[in-house]
């Protein structure tokens, strides 16, 4: 089957053609772990697990490598702030991270390298840009030397000055040039108990090192693909380029790059310095699908924006009801589907994808065609899109009224115990007391 991907590097749809036809490599860029993932952060990860699924149903290996940072400036400024432990935070908010992917049926990558796993090998990389002539250490930084790689700026195609102004890098005296950027750096007093040996003294590595040290270890000099978000592009992913091809003679790094689109909200893109996000968690709460939320990510195609809004979100919940009508009875057998691969093929085109979905479904629902059903079925799993219901998630506002309710029954407080519930049942919530008076369950109402 002949694929295509829209290549950033090259900004054209090429044909793709893997190092290994036997073994196809990807690279995705993870979560920070510092807070729960919005929804911005899970468009991403869900168009990477249907090009890792799709790339599974051609080829007899995939290797598909998501990386956790779990060691950042904004790790070290969440733990001194609330003086929660350094591995306590990282660790409850991985697993926040994989619960909220687990609800969006998105399938654990091959390997999930965690930064702090890996400085030694960060280390080494960084020694040897040194020994290359193109890093430098200064007052216990470790930089990059933008001008020794000639072709810096290849992947963004950006001016020197949108470079300095995109990059948002510290405008330090101690800089060689202002472009330069942190492979090392050191560990203030207060950030000592975070920071790690080096032969450049106690400090942490700079994000863009993380993950040129990490594919190295994993997928080697030379793989196949490296997804992230837009918004990666430039610094991010300009600067792995940079010190990994700069690292050896023969690392030549990612072959193909894709990016997926911004979130967007009111125009503007979907991230928590804006505060205009929510969470995959409080959109569940809310009593949304983690299907319906993977549906709506699917319906325009991942290279484009896509605007986040309760219109959208309540139509892709009627066609998720209208798929399970139509899969209601069906007791077949899943096949991998060709035409809906072939669909894939084009660069993910998965607004087709859908609209073909949608075709089949209303032709099952019209004529009773079991082949419709049968390609229905094939399509809804090769995109990952599990129509089982799913429990509805409750708040914990709503837990925790009810663990209220529950004392105040005991104490046979039965005024405070009723207005409680009425407070759930605002919420669309409602407690079902058990034959003991500690049993509760707490279901959602059908309004």
């Amino acid at each position: 089957m002949q694929i295509y991907l829209t290549n950033s590097l090259s900004k054209q749809k090429e044909i793709f053609k893997p190092i290994d036809l036997d073994h196809v490599t990807i690279y995705a860029c993870g979560p920070t772990v510092y807070d729960r993932p919005h929804l911005g952060n899970a468009r991403s990860a869900v168009v990477y697990d249907v090009l890792f699924r799709f790339l599974k149903s051609v080829y007899k290996n995939v290797t598909y490598a998501r990386n956790i940072t779990d060691v950042d400036d904004k790790i070290i400024a969440a733990c001194l702030s609330s003086g929660i432990e350094f591995k306590e935070l990282t660790e409850k908010t991985t697993s926040q991270y994989h619960e909220d992917m687990q609800a969006l049926n998105c399938l654990l990558p091959t390997r999930e390298p965690k930064a702090t796993e890996y400085i030694q090998q960060m280390i080494e990389m960084i020694q040897a840009l040194i020994e290359r002539g193109h890093a430098y250490e200064v007052e216990g930084h470790v930089l990059f030397s933008v001008k020794s790689f000639s072709e810096y700026g290849k992947l963004s195609n950006r001016s020197r000055d949108e470079m300095i102004a995109g990059a948002r890098v510290e405008i330090a005296p101690f800089k060689n040039d202002p472009a330069d950027f942190v492979l090392w750096k050191p560990s203030s007093e207060k950030e000592f108990a975070f920071g790690f040996d080096s032969p450049w003294g106690r400090g942490r590595p700079g994000w863009h090192i993380e993950c040129s040290a990490m594919t190295r270890a994993i997928l080697g000099d030379n793989f196949d693909i490296h997804g992230g978000g837009a918004d990666l592009m430039f610094p991010h992913h300009e600067n792995e380029i940079a010190q990994s091809e700069c690292s050896s003679d023969h690392n030549h790094f990612a072959n193909y790059w894709v990016h997926n689109g911004f979130l967007m909200v009111d125009g503007e893109k979907m991230s928590k310095s804006l505060g205009n996000f929510k969470t995959v968690k409080q959109v569940l709460e809310e009593g949304e699908e983690g299907c319906v939320i993977r549906y709506f990510y699917l319906t325009t195609h991942y290279r484009k924006p896509i605007d986040f809004n309760q219109k959208a979100i309540k139509d892709a919940g009627k066609t998720v009801a209208k798929f399970r009508q139509a899969l209601a009875k069906f007791n077949g057998e899943i096949v991998v589907d060709e035409e809906f691969q072939g669909y894939l093929a084009d660069d993910l085109n998965t607004p087709l994808y859908l609209a073909k979905m949608h075709e089949y479904a209303s032709k099952y629902l019209r004529d009773g065609d079991a082949i419709a059903q049968l390609k229905l079925a094939s399509a809804c799993d090769l995109i990952g899109l599990d129509l089982t219901e799913q429990e509805a998630v409750v708040p914990e506002e709503v837990r925790n009224l009810a663990e209220l309710r529950n004392k105040a029954r005991l104490k046979k407080n039965w005024k405070l115990a009723d207005e409680l519930r009425a407070k759930i049942v605002a919420l669309g919530f409602e407690v079902m007391d058990g034959k003991s008076s500690e049993e509760m369950e707490i279901v959602k109402l059908n309004r």
